[in-house]
């Protein structure tokens, strides 16, 4: 039960990210609201990092955005292994990503994921993956963080979307 909630809620946010991209221009993508704001290109692209980074560590293997070689297509300024955390608004406005190449890596991300969950049992849940934090972290609770958020930056490339539209882009 637990991986069809999962599933179920990481497929909303998969609507979400498609419904933002959904024919959006690279000036859609790269508009701010002001100068230090995150732009939707990069919202995307950071939510869809986190996910692999996290996901990724949770099953012990490497990123896609290693393997399937996302970090050169978007041949973006900084470390590969970046997934947005603490970055400048510099940086923000470095992700000039098109809505394909966006799409195209949170789909491969997303698909891992799902395929990922269908493997988990329910005792899976319960295991500890990070004795960091008091209480350690246990894997169904490092699920439900990384799905607050990107739903929560998913509505924000959407809003942001909704500006820039109404900014007459």
């Amino acid at each position: 039960m637990p991986t069809e909630l999962l599933s179920d809620a990481f497929d909303r946010i998969s609507a979400v990210v498609h419904s933002a991209l959904r024919g959006a221009s690279l000036e859609v993508l790269t508009y701010r609201v002001d100068p230090g704001a995150n732009t939707m290109a990069w919202l995307i692209w950071h939510l869809t990092r986190v996910q692999d980074d996290h996901v990724s560590e949770l099953m012990g293997e490497s990123q896609v955005w290693i393997t399937g070689s996302w970090a050169e297509r978007f041949a973006l300024p900084f470390d590969p292994g970046a997934t947005g955390y603490r970055q400048s608004a510099g940086d923000v406005g470095a992700v000039r990503a098109g809505a394909d190449l966006l799409a195209g890596y949170y789909d491969a991300v997303h698909s891992r994921t799902i395929n990922y969950l269908g493997t988990l049992t329910e005792a899976d849940f319960a295991r500890v993956v990070d004795t960091s934090w008091d209480p350690p972290v246990t894997l169904g609770v490092r699920l439900v963080s990384v799905l607050s958020d990107d739903l929560q930056h998913a509505g924000q490339a959407a809003y942001v979307r909704g500006l820039a539209m109404r900014a007459g882009l």
